[in-house]
């Protein structure tokens, strides 16, 4: 699989199967996702690999919590601006129109909202997961940093033809992510990735992204040697 190829097949997969993932396939890329940039070389993350029993528990004890209607746990960083503005705002609508419309939820059904949103914290049923810690006292490059180490990782669980989800909902409840992981207490919680090999009998309409000339500018000469 070429780059292009797994820039363009990846995506945020919501079904996968039990299929197990083998350890030697996670090793093989989180040591070829070292190489991402960051600035200076500091490497600003932390991931932890849970499978098997440990993501069972982990599993078990957020689904305990959502049917005793435990509270989210206090956030640790802010996901979105408190006033996203157009287009960013129009995106994450109609992201959420299709999302939940694929599943025949209605836009006011939000008992059948939070429903679909639970998923998430079952893995969608992925047997293998990656959450990705920073330090505290990182700022906003080193965030940005953990984003290409992140992509980076996506692109290669691609090119061993598995799939991904990243899931800043696991933020939600970074305490029992911690009660199973153990991380020190000097990490936060980024995001989980779900990790695994997509149910193709869930298919769901894949996201669109905005035309180029919304996200881009040339300068210069960059139509030379056209005709």
């Amino acid at each position: 699989m070429d780059v292009y190829e797994a820039v363009r097949s990846r995506r945020a997969v919501r079904a996968f199967t039990d299929r197990p993932v083998r350890q030697e396939v996670l090793e093989r890329v989180l040591e070829a996702a070292t190489w991402a940039p960051s600035a200076s070389n500091i490497q600003p993350w932390h991931s932890y690999v849970v499978t098997g029993q440990p993501l069972a528990e982990l599993k078990k004890r957020t689904a305990e919590r959502l049917a005793t209607e435990d509270p989210w746990d206090e956030p640790e960083y802010q996901q979105y601006p408190p006033a996203l503005k157009s287009p960013y705002l129009d995106r994450r609508s109609a992201f959420g129109t299709q999302r939940y419309g694929s599943l025949g939820i209605d836009r006011d059904d939000l008992e059948a909202r939070q429903r679909a949103a639970s998923a998430n914290w079952q893995c969608f049923g992925a047997p293998a997961a990656l959450f990705c810690y920073l330090d505290r006292d990182m700022g906003s490059p080193q965030w940005a940093d953990t984003g290409m180490y992140l992509q980076s990782v996506m692109l290669l669980l691609r090119a061993e033809g598995l799939h991904s989800c990243p899931q800043m909902a696991w933020a939600k409840f970074h305490r029992s992510v911690a009660e199973v992981v153990a991380p020190p207490d000097d990490l936060v919680l980024f995001c989980g990735l779900s990790i695994g090999y997509e149910d193709i009998s869930a298919t769901e309409p894949r996201t669109g992204r905005a035309p180029l000339t919304e996200t881009v500018s040339f300068v210069g000469q960059h139509c030379a040697g056209r005709n």
